[in-house]
């Protein structure tokens, strides 16, 4: 780990363009691309103002990833979850390349891709996270893990697989799934399979009691950014779905067909032939394999989501590490948009040759974790909410996004919707 000079102690020197600018954004997260996307509303482009703004995401298309858990159980089909951005954005303002970003050379200003050299006047860094094994044997060979949509469809394949093949393997362990993690991601992967498996069964001829899910957390209680009321309640509706729960359980070992863990001061093998690893994330190793100064991939920003080394150099969601008190554990994908919002903002003002000293300030709307299609638990502008509602909730928060990418339509074709899905 890189530490941050002492210049984070003091405000940047007010942003300067030059005539015409580069502006380059790296990364089509929610982050990224509400940055290109408000830049392409917010800047009048003119023959005295031709910025050269370009997008660049290793893949054509973005989508939601507080979904994949749905694209992993299948309950969310893959062209549904698809969002291509040469359908959002306008080629005359924001020019978008399919490239994977390799290198960042901040001194030279530039990065280098498989595709070569982009140079920039401005940087917004949006390259996402990544799973972090905590240096735990076995993760990296033995665990699947929900980072991208692809990886979301290897693992639907892979139960798909398993529930179809038990017909001839006769191995329960087949049907052993264990989770480890008990986070947002790992909670609504663990309920939304918990709330297929009858369905799974029936259509693969088998006893609904072979089936096992199972969690596996350090914390003391599942979901621990919600108070311990709603914990107990998120536990109680896991249970009643058949879901087993181990809370300070330490996972030492993933290996093929299990997982070691330690609890109570013993070890126990726990049989299992898939394994979801959800246990925490880190920033881009890209970021952390540069020379700009970094936390686990992860880079300081000052009130403006400015670099404090490279003032020309923003950062937004996972690659960001705020400072300011209000946003170090706000929701992943809503602060992404919003710090988004906010560098679009900075960035159109600049073009226009005005000052901008508004600091980045987050917001926070509300957090729902689902289980299931129907149900959840949750906080919504301060106030606990469970059951049908927070899954009404959670929804109209995944719809909300959709809409201000491409308003109704976008929601109507890509929305989640109650008591609706790719079944």
């Amino acid at each position: 780990m890189q530490k941050t000079t002492s210049c984070q102690l003091k405000d940047l020197e007010e942003l300067k363009l030059p005539q015409n600018p580069k502006i380059l954004i790296i990364g089509g997260g929610y982050g990224g691309l509400k940055v290109a996307l408000g830049l392409q509303k917010l800047v009048s482009f003119s023959s005295n103002n031709k910025p050269e703004i370009t997008l660049i995401s290793k893949h054509d298309y973005h989508y939601q990833t507080t979904l994949l858990h749905k694209v992993a159980i299948g309950t969310l089909s893959p062209r549904k979850a698809r969002i291509y951005y040469r359908k959002l954005l306008d080629p005359k303002k924001v020019r978008f390349i399919k490239d994977k970003i390799i290198n960042l050379s901040p001194n030279e200003r530039c990065v280098y891709g498989n595709g070569g050299r982009y140079d920039y006047d401005v940087l917004v860094i949006a390259l996402g996270f990544k799973p972090d094994s905590f240096g735990i044997k076995g993760v990296k060979e033995h665990s699947f893990k929900l980072s991208s949509l692809n990886r979301a469809l290897k693992l639907s394949q892979h139960i798909e697989h398993k529930f179809k093949d038990y017909i001839h393997s006769k191995n329960p362990d087949d049907l052993s799934v264990v989770v480890c993690g008990t986070g947002f991601t790992s909670i609504e992967f663990a309920a939304e399979l918990a709330s297929q498996i009858e369905e799974l069964c029936l259509i693969c001829g088998i006893d609904k009691k072979i089936p096992k899910i199972t969690c596996i957390g350090r914390s003391d209680r599942i979901l621990p950014v919600f108070d311990t009321k709603l914990s107990q309640k998120a536990v109680k509706k896991l249970e009643d779905m058949g879901v087993k729960l181990i809370t300070k359980g330490n996972v030492k070992e993933v290996c093929k067909n299990g997982v070691i863990i330690e609890r109570n001061g013993k070890d126990e093998f726990i049989k299992a032939n898939t394994i979801l690893w959800g246990a925490g994330v880190k920033g881009s190793d890209i970021i952390e394999k540069s020379s700009i100064p970094n936390r686990k991939g992860r880079i300081e920003v000052d009130r403006q989501l400015r670099c404090f080394d490279y003032p020309e150099i923003f950062v937004v969601g996972d690659s960001a590490c705020p400072t300011t008190k209000d946003a170090i554990h706000a929701p992943t994908a809503q602060l992404s948009a919003q710090m988004g919002d906010f560098v679009a903002r900075m960035l159109s003002q600049k073009l226009k040759g005005k000052s901008f000293t508004e600091s980045f300030s987050f917001k926070h709307r509300g957090t729902v974790c689902s289980i299931g299609h129907t149900d959840g638990v949750g906080i919504v502008y301060g106030k606990n909410v469970s059951g049908e509602f927070a899954a009404f909730m959670k929804n109209t928060i995944e719809n909300r996004w959709l809409f201000s990418l491409g308003g109704f339509p976008m929601v109507f074709r890509k929305g989640q919707f109650r008591y609706r899905s790719s079944n």
